[in-house]
């Protein structure tokens, strides 16, 4: 007798023996056991997880000769239930038919032809089993209409598919659809322990994850790369062997690319994607198993190494909760929408390996990035090991600000979105809070820093004047030297004996930002500041310049005191440029 693989060998002759399907096989059982037997059913779902198998069983449980009727649970050992089993020819009550070649009109005419004849051999049930039934064409299918809807009360139609959707509606309204999940990890890895025990194969744990991790859900999968590795290793499995066979990267690969990524090593990364690379491991392979780990450490992060969530061995626990521990949920979840664009890329992008290095490149760099609410925000910058680079490079340095003598109470400190959600994370967790997570809410608690004391309009324009001369800018110094300054809060007006006309020409683009420039270099802080010439006061400014529109100055006025506003003006050394009344809708 020819060798029968290990997938068809321990293939499910009960409802009893499918695992991961309890809400299909209890229902079937059920409708038996109550005889409400429908003449449609559709099972549709992952490949590999039982769809035929159960429609095999419950064609042996309708025509079991075990009892007077259906039986919830075939004997097995009947004609009928032995011939099902075995796939004899004589089963002619039980026709299987591939529906991807069997697809056209004609193949059709013929099921309608053969159930109008009743089962022979007295069996109860003509039972038709059209696998990849999503194949079958448009035409066939409203040929089988009819005959689907009111068929022979000894006809039963089952119908197994990996793509439901493509069945036409008229047809999935006339069954009951049955939709199968894809096997558990944990179902997979006892499943291949009692059939390893009963092969007489020694499995050692990791091994076992390993092929539950490869069958991705699938048990016929997960038992045919089994095969694979018995046939090439012998009675004795081990991780690395299987790792080696189905070409899986190493875990300890992958937590060392985290790890460069956390020293923001760029060099160590991309001397391991090339290691790898030489190896004549996938890109695209790689890729899709650096996702799975980042998502498993994204899981570990927000909840907790132990989640059920985790469909991982002990030792792969360990590992994604070492990594987890050092990033923020933040940046793992920056880091995972990297690397799931970068395998999307890399099914038709030509030079793999380029856009693989460039994904790993933008994971080490991305721990630079820094959130809009916290740069809006006064919160400090979160405290980060000396290994790692400052986070916030190419970002401008915050200059501390000087007190005011006209500022009797502190403003509260404006703590941003983000580092409220951090502290609030932070609170939520009784174990394990670092010391630099412990500094940063002792900084957010205290008051934001005030303006020196001996800051006054007049020492002010003397060091803005001073700087514009040394950078060649003497008409603008001179002008504003000739003007009145008032300082109010982190606003500097200055009205000038000017026309506004002669304002407009002074203060181009780059005058205007050498003002800004020392401005603040003189203030030690970010100011904006109103230039405004003869009879332009009362109509306010254009936030960096002069104007003398009367419309625009209320509307431009209001936004101006806009908390917000001034918040990106005073970070982002921002203006005003124009101002819609979206009520009048005028600018």
């Amino acid at each position: 007798m020819s060798y029968q693989v290990l997938a068809r060998k321990y293939r499910p002759q009960k409802f009893s023996d499918v695992i991961g399907q309890e809400h299909v096989t209890r229902t079937l059982m059920n409708a038996i056991s109550q005889a409400r037997i429908a003449h449609g059913y559709i099972f549709s779902g992952h490949r590999g997880i039982g769809k035929t198998t159960v429609a095999r069983i419950l064609a042996m449980a309708l025509n079991c000769k075990a009892g007077s009727g259906p039986q919830a649970e075939p004997c097995g050992v009947c004609d009928s239930c032995r011939e099902i089993r075995e796939g004899a020819v004589g089963a002619m009550n039980v026709i299987e038919i591939d529906a991807a070649t069997n697809r056209g009109i004609d193949e059709v005419r013929s099921i309608i032809a053969t159930s109008e004849g009743q089962p022979a051999r007295g069996d109860r049930y003509r039972i038709f089993i059209l696998d990849e039934a999503h194949q079958i064409t448009e035409a066939a299918f409203n040929a089988l209409l009819k005959t689907l809807e009111e068929p022979p009360p000894w006809v039963v139609f089952m119908m197994a598919t990996t793509q439901p959707e493509d069945i036409p509606q008229t047809i999935r309204s006339r069954c009951q659809h049955f939709s199968f999940h894809a096997v558990k990890f944990a179902d997979i890895v006892t499943q291949l322990r009692d059939i390893a025990r009963q092969e007489k194969i020694k499995l050692d744990d990791d091994a076992v994850a390993v092929l539950a991790e490869a069958g991705d859900g699938s048990m016929r999968d997960a038992l045919s790369i089994m095969d694979q590795a018995i046939a090439c290793c012998g009675a004795t499995l081990t991780a690395e062997l299987v790792r080696s066979l189905v070409g899986a990267v190493p875990a300890e690969t992958l937590e060392r690319v985290m790890d460069a990524v956390e020293r923001s090593a760029a060099d160590d990364a991309l001397r391991l994607v090339d290691q790898l690379v030489t190896e004549g491991q996938s890109p695209t392979h790689f890729a899709r198993q650096l996702v799975r780990f980042l998502r498993n450490a994204l899981v570990a992060k927000v909840s907790s190494s132990d989640s059920p969530l985790l469909q991982i061995s002990a030792g792969e626990r360990a590992r994604v909760a070492r990594i987890a521990g050092k990033f923020s949920e933040e940046d793992l979840a920056r880091f995972l929408a990297i690397m799931l664009r970068t395998h999307d890329e890399l099914g038709y992008r030509q030079e793999q390996r380029f856009h693989l290095e460039l994904g790993i490149l933008k994971m080490v760099h991305a721990q630079r990035l820094l959130p809009l609410e916290q740069l809006l925000s006064n919160a400090p910058l979160p405290a980060r090991s000396p290994s790692q680079p400052e986070r916030s490079a190419g970002v401008p340095p915050a200059v501390p600000r000087a007190s005011s003598p006209a500022a009797k109470t502190p403003e509260p400190p404006r703590v941003s979105p983000f580092e409220r959600d951090r502290a609030r994370k932070t609170e939520q967790s009784s174990v394990g809070v670092s010391p630099a997570a412990t500094a940063t809410a002792v900084v957010l608690a205290e008051p934001p820093p005030e303006p020196a004391a001996d800051l006054s309009p007049d020492s002010l324009c003397e060091r803005v004047v001073a700087a514009l001369e040394s950078a060649g800018q003497r008409t603008l110094a001179y002008m504003l030297a000739d003007g009145e300054w008032k300082l109010s809060g982190a606003e500097v007006l200055i009205n000038v004996p000017k026309s506004p006309a002669v304002v407009d020409m002074a203060l181009g683009p780059e005058p205007k930002r050498l003002l800004t420039t020392a401005l603040n270099e003189a203030a030690g802080r970010a100011l904006r500041f109103k230039v405004v010439g003869v009879g332009a006061a009362a109509n306010g400014g254009n936030g960096n310049g002069a104007s003398a529109n009367p419309q625009a100055a209320a509307p431009r006025g209001r936004v101006a005191d806009e908390p917000v506003v001034r918040r990106m003006q005073e970070k982002f050394n921002a203006e005003i440029r124009s101002v819609i009344d979206h009520k009048n809708k005028k600018p």
